[in-house]
C-alpha cells in the first residue's frame, strides 16, 4: 500500500463541522484511510500541502453535458425550446466524435481546476467522453442521451439501442471510475413506447435512469393534456422512479410529485444557473429537502450556464432557494454544501462526497489566503457564498493527484484549449454551410 497525506489544513467532516486535521489516503485502493492529527496518522509516502487551506470532499457535478463547452457563448438569451431547436440541436448534428472528445476534455479540465472530482454526463459519442474521463483520472456516470421525436422509427430505435449498448459496455470502465446510466433526454422528447424499452433495458442491465423532467412548463403541459396526469405520475407508471434513478431540474413540481420522489427515493438534480438563464423557473428546493428528497447540484451544459464551476452553482442554489421560498433562512449554507457533495454523490450512487474512512479519496483543497475569503468566521458559509473555482489549490480523485498547486497533471492544458478552440470554430462553420 502506498499512501498520500494531505497535511496541515482544516477539514470538512460529514456533519459539516470543521477540524484541524490531516487526511490519509490509500492511493492504490483510492480510499480514505482516516482523518486525524499529525501524531495519530502515519507520515505517508507522499504529501500534499494543505497549510492555510481547507480540505473538502471533491464536488460532484450531478448533471451536465461536458462537450457543450464547445458551444459556450454560441447561442444565448433564448428560451429553452427555441434555444434547443434553433441553435443547439442543429450544431450538435455537425459535431464529429473527435469534436465531442475535445469538448469533453475541455469540460473535464475546467472541472478539475475548480475542485470537481465526479460528474454525470448525458451526451452522444459517449466512447469519446469515456476516453477523456479515463485519461483525466476523474470519476463519472455516463450515458447516451436519447431523443426520438422528429425521427423515423428506424432512427428512433437505433438511438434507443445505442443508449442501452453504451450503458452495458462502459459500466465499470476506467478501473471502475466510470459507471453508466440509461438516459432518455426527457419525458416529452422520447415517445412512450421507446421510454418503456429504455426502462426495460436499464433494469436488465442494472443501471439507473437519468432524464430531464419538469424543467419548464412546456415539458409539463403536454403530458398533462395528453396523459391526464402530472409528468412524474406518468414516469411512475412507466417504472421510471426507482430509488437509483435521478432526474434533472425538477423546477415545476407539485406537492404530489414531491411526495412521489420522497416515497420512491428517486433524486433531483438542481441546476440553478441554467434554470435562471433559460428563465425556466425556480425549483422548490426547500420543499424537496423538507420532504426528505435527495437533492444534488449540477451545472448543466456550458452552453446554458456558461461555466462548469460548481462553486458558482452552490452560491446560485443558496440564493435562488431563498427567493423561491420567500425565506432568507431557506436552503442554508450547510444544506447547499451537502447537496453539492454527499447529496450529488448519493444521487449518482457513488461513495464520494464525504471525508471519512472508507469513502472514495475524492478531495479538493481550497486556498484560504485570499481577500474574498478573509476573515474566516465560518468556512462552510464561505463554501456556499464566497469560494470560487480559482481558489482550488489541489484536486484528488480516487487517491490520485489530478492537480497540484494549480497545475493539472493529467491533461495538457495548452493542447486541450487549443484543440477545443479549433474544433469549435470548425463545427460552427459546418453548421452554417
Amino acid at each position: 500500500m502506498t499512501t498520500l497525506r494531505i497535511a496541515g489544513g482544516r477539514v470538512l467532516l460529514p456533519d459539516t463541522s470543521v477540524v484541524r486535521a490531516d487526511v490519509l489516503v490509500d492511493r492504490e485502493a483510492g480510499e480514505i484511510i482516516g482523518v486525524g492529527d499529525s501524531e495519530e496518522l502515519p507520515a505517508g509516502d507522499d504529501r500534499l500541502d494543505a497549510a492555510d487551506g481547507f480540505v473538502i470532499p471533491g464536488l460532484v457535478n450531478a448533471h451536465g453535458h461536458a462537450a457543450m463547452t464547445l458551444l459556450r457563448g454560441y447561442a444565448d438569451d433564448k428560451p429553452l425550446e427555441t434555444w434547443l431547436r434553433e441553435d443547439v440541436w442543429p450544431i450538435e448534428g455537425a459535431l464529429a466524435p473527435e469534436d465531442v472528445h475535445a469538448g469533453a476534455e475541455l469540460g473535464i479540465l475546467e472541472m478539475i481546476r475548480s475542485g470537481t472530482t465526479a460528474f454525470a454526463d448525458m451526451y452522444f459519442h459517449v466512447p469519446e467522453v469515456a476516453a477523456a474521463v479515463e485519461e483525466s483520472g476523474m470519476r463519472a456516470r455516463l450515458g447516451h442521451g436519447v431523443v426520438t421525436v422528429g425521427k423515423d422509427e428506424q432512427a428512433a430505435r437505433e438511438d434507443v439501442e445505442e443508449s442501452l449498448a453504451v450503458a452495458a459496455e462502459f459500466d465499470g470502465a476506467a478501473d471502475g471510475r466510470i459507471e453508466t446510466a440509461v438516459m432518455p433526454h426527457s419525458l416529452t422528447t422520447v415517445s412512450r413506447d421507446h421510454l418503456a424499452a429504455l426502462v426495460e433495458g436499464a433494469r436488465e442491465t442494472g443501471v439507473p435512469l437519468h432524464y430531464h423532467a419538469n424543467e419548464t412548463r412546456a415539458e409539463v403541459d403536454p403530458i398533462v393534456e395528453e396523459e391526464e396526469k402530472r409528468p412524474l405520475e406518468y414516469a411512475l407508471d412507466l417504472g421510471m422512479l426507482e430509488a437509483e434513478d435521478f432526474l434533472a431540474h425538477g423546477v415545476h413540481l407539485d406537492d404530489r410529485e414531491i411526495e412521489l420522489l420522497a416515497e420512491t427515493g428517486a433524486s433531483v438534480i438542481h441546476c440553478p444557473a441554467s434554470n435562471m438563464k433559460l428563465a425556466s423557473g425556480m425549483a422548490p428546493v426547500q420543499e424537496l429537502l423538507e420532504a426528505g428528497v435527495t437533492v444534488g447540484i449540477g451545472t448543466d451544459g456550458a452552453a446554458s450556464n456558461n461555466d462548469l464551476d460548481a462553486f458558482d452553482e452552490l452560491r446560485d442554489a443558496a440564493m435562488l432557494g431563498k427567493l423561491a421560498a420567500d425565506d432568507a433562512s431557506a436552503v442554508p449554507a450547510e444544506s447547499t454544501v451537502e447537496m453539492a457533495t454527499a447529496g450529488s454523490a448519493e444521487a449518482l450512487g457513488i461513495t464520494s462526497g464525504r471525508i471519512e474512512a472508507g469513502a472514495n479519496a475524492d478531495l479538493a483543497v481550497i486556498d484560504l489566503e485570499s481577500a474574498h475569503l478573509t476573515p474566516a468566521h465560518d468556512l462552510v458559509s464561505h463554501l456556499a457564498y464566497a469560494v470560487r473555482g480559482s481558489d482550488v489549490r489541489h484536486t484528488v480523485c480516487d487517491g490520485r493527484v489530478l492537480m497540484r498547486d494549480r497545475e493539472v497533471l493529467t491533461l495538457d492544458e495548452d493542447r486541450v484549449r487549443k484543440e477545443a478552440r479549433r474544433r469549435a470554430s470548425e463545427a460552427v462553420e459546418r453548421a452554417h454551410r
